[in-house]
């Protein structure tokens, strides 16, 4: 496939939603990479299906979680896998016709060698929204309150990464085996909304919050190097 192979997606209004992932992906990160995998239906979750996934990381604290766009395709020549520049990504998705253009491929970061597996996953739980999200706006209250009180010559962005490391690194009430981290990305790049079904999966070293618009995958401290694949989760 060339650099610039043309990707028409099944679903109308996929692209301005792809878009609107981009930006808010881009607002943590100008610079931000995103690794591309597209599938034909015999290796798509779902059979008959061809899929394009999106993977970007979003930094929260010293660590990060992996936010996962899926989109269903019109049709596929060949695969896809390749890590490109998220702006330049945006820059060619052309809403109109609800298509996406591939931009050619840059030097990708280390997260994007280590991408979650596609199958093997066994849900864990299916923690409701209604009490996900207050326990996630009380955390994001709660360090907008102790950063603030960080003296200012001390407000380092180390000491705020370990803030916020103390912070999304709690267990979910809803769902123990998921660090709020988790929750706190689904929210931010859009995936978590007050009233969307929740279901949390775990394979091998990975745990994964689905919602209907995407996915956030993390890795846990079990099993460490474990449960690597390249293979896109289905996050719709």
């Amino acid at each position: 496939m060339t650099s610039h192979a043309r990707l028409l997606l099944a679903d109308a209004g996929e692209a301005a939603d792809l878009a609107a992932f981009l930006v808010r992906l881009l607002r943590f990160d100008r610079a931000a990479a995103v690794r591309l995998q597209a599938v034909s239906g015999s290796g798509a979750q779902a059979a008959g299906q061809d899929v394009l996934a999106v993977f970007g990381r979003l930094p929260l604290g010293g660590s990060g979680a992996l936010a996962v766009r899926t989109a269903r395709l019109a049709g596929l020549d060949a695969p896809v896998d390749r890590t490109v520049s998220a702006g330049r990504l945006l820059e060619d998705i052309d809403e109109s016709a609800n298509a996406v253009t591939l931009p050619a491929s840059v030097t990708g970061p280390a997260w994007a060698g280590l991408l979650p597996p596609r199958t093997g996953w066994r849900l864990v739980a299916e923690p409701p929204a209604f009490e996900v999200v207050p326990e996630l706006m009380a955390g994001v209250r709660e360090f907008k309150e102790r950063s603030a009180a960080v003296p200012e010559p001390h407000r380092t962005r180390a000491v705020l990464d370990a803030l916020a490391d103390e912070i999304w690194s709690r267990p979910l009430t809803a769902a123990p085996e998921l660090p709020l981290r988790a929750a706190h990305a689904s929210y931010v790049i859009g995936f978590l909304k007050p009233a969307a079904p929740l279901t949390v999966h775990r394979a091998g070293g990975w745990l994964r919050l689905s919602a209907p618009a995407g996915s956030v995958a993390v890795r846990s401290a079990a099993a460490p190097g474990a449960g690597l694949g390249l293979s896109p989760l289905r996050g719709r």
